[in-house]
């Protein structure tokens, strides 16, 4: 990174045990939309990480030459990290973070389980990717950003006001690659949308139920857009993720 971590981006971390819970924040954006819920999972008992993904919440000239690899490779390190100091570990995520959270209970069975909140899962339109290889084509490297997705006035995102056009075909390709991958999802799921979801389209709550072979609870975010760890609903994710997380440790 060439640029200051910005106030409020920081990464978080709570020691806690037995058990370990995993946040992670979506793409553009920083820990900052997710440390509500990382407090109440660790005001609940849990050891907690949230770390601040590659490329995130310094300047977005920093996520320009990040990719998938980046962002998977520190969500697999930090994973690993709290499996060996808890007995068992639930991960969490927003937007590409619950596609990161996806990614990692496809690939560690030993995962007890996973929160998911407006998780980009579903492979985009091929129209939507003419759009970003347009961009590319007329030497733009960034288009206008996805953040502050809020239905609450008083809520603010804070997050990159730009997407970087390569980063983000690089999440579109990592899509395909986990799509046929849901499957090997076995461990319950809490999947928490919002019908109002400008970013990530409605359908991939059905996209998703309809693949992993885990029990899926499923809970409306009427009230919320897509940022909604910071919207309305924010208090209620928080709730029935510690709930749920307490749940699937149990025993």
């Amino acid at each position: 990174m060439t640029a200051p971590v910005l106030p409020g981006a920081e990464p978080w971390s709570a020691p806690g045990g037995p058990h370990g819970a995993l946040v992670l924040h979506g793409f553009t954006g920083c820990p900052q939309s997710m440390r509500g819920l990382a407090q109440a999972l660790a005001a609940a008992g849990f050891a907690v990480e949230l770390p601040l993904l590659p490329g995130h919440g310094t300047a977005v000239e920093d996520m320009i030459p990040t990719r998938w690899a980046d962002w998977s490779g520190t969500a697999e390190q930090a994973c690993k990290e709290l499996a060996g100091r808890c007995d068992r570990v639930v991960v969490a995520g927003l937007s590409m973070g619950g596609t990161l959270a996806a990614w990692l209970a496809a690939h560690h069975p030993e995962i007890a389980g996973a929160v998911l909140v407006n998780p980009a899962v579903e492979p985009p339109a091929d129209s939507f990717l003419d759009l970003m290889r347009a961009a590319l084509d007329a030497g733009s490297e960034t288009i206008p950003g996805v953040g502050g997705d809020l239905a609450d006035p008083d809520a603010h995102e804070l997050a990159y006001d730009m997407v970087p056009v390569r980063a983000a075909l690089s999440l579109w390709d990592a899509l395909v690659e986990l799509a046929p991958k849901l499957g090997d999802i076995r461990c319950p799921l809490l999947l928490l949308t919002s019908p109002n979801d400008h970013v990530v389209p409605p359908s991939a709550g059905a996209f998703l139920t309809g693949r992993v072979s885990g029990p899926v609870e499923r809970v409306t975010l009427e009230r919320s857009y897509h940022v909604a760890t910071l919207d309305y609903d924010r208090s209620e994710i928080e709730s029935r993720a510690v709930a749920f997380a307490r749940a699937v440790t149990a025993g």
